[in-house]
């Protein structure tokens, strides 16, 4: 990933977690908490394919995973949101343009409940059953809720920022590079003096130029 990938990534992370642990985490809200990283990684990736929503996935759970007041074992948000990533960056569109909010909207429900059922299932593989006293149903209803109300606030901006952080100098600048060539052989064929289908007409205009010339530059040394 480029530079300023990776940077923007990093920056929308660790907001979007500070966020979430010293706001949304403090609201009590009944059921899940409104989870700002998972939207975050999921803007992304819809920006940057499906490899850059894994490695944006693994890191941002891996930093859910690490920092306090988490308890749970380490890695095991970093596995769920790897695999999320992964899975919405093959939504991208081809053209890099979302024709509808319906598709994304799709996308943030499918990744709440997906990551929900992941995080209980690998939590269960490990001993944790918090899920079972807290009830799988209503956190999978009310994780796909909140961050279906949420999603407008967060996906929107997130890849707009991340399209305009591709849009780099070096970028356009390689671009510029075809008109460059297309200008010189502009240039090229005007001087000299050939056009498709009329190549005749071409050399004749171009003689009566010269010509012109000529006469011009006598006349001009004449008069000093």
């Amino acid at each position: 990933m480029r530079f300023n990938r990776i940077l923007l990534s990093t920056t929308l992370v660790v907001v979007a977690l500070v966020v979430q642990v010293c706001v949304l985490a403090r609201l009590q809200l009944p059921g899940a908490v409104p989870d700002l990283l998972l939207l975050t990684v999921l803007g992304l990736a819809l920006v940057y394919g499906h490899v850059g929503g894994a490695f944006i996935g693994f890191g941002a759970g891996l930093l859910a995973d690490l920092a306090p007041p988490a308890d749970h074992a380490a890695g095991r948000y970093a596995l769920v949101l790897c695999v999320i990533g992964y899975l919405a960056g093959l939504a991208k569109p081809e053209t890099g343009q979302l024709r509808s909010a319906f598709g994304p909207m799709v996308v943030v429900v499918a990744a709440a409940v997906g990551t929900t059922l992941l995080y209980a299932g690998v939590g269960a593989l490990v001993g944790d059953t918090a899920a079972r006293h807290v009830g799988l149903g209503s956190l999978l209803f009310t994780a796909a809720l909140y961050d279906l109300l949420l999603a407008p606030f967060v996906v929107p901006g997130v890849m707009a920022l991340a399209r305009r952080a591709e849009n780099d100098p070096l970028a356009d600048s390689g671009g510029g590079s075809g008109k460059v060539s297309d200008v010189s052989s502009g240039w090229l064929s005007a001087g000299t003096g050939l056009r498709i289908g009329n190549q005749r007409g071409g050399l004749r205009m171009k003689s009566v130029k010269a010509r012109a010339a000529r006469a011009g530059r006598i006349k001009g040394v004449k008069r000093l």
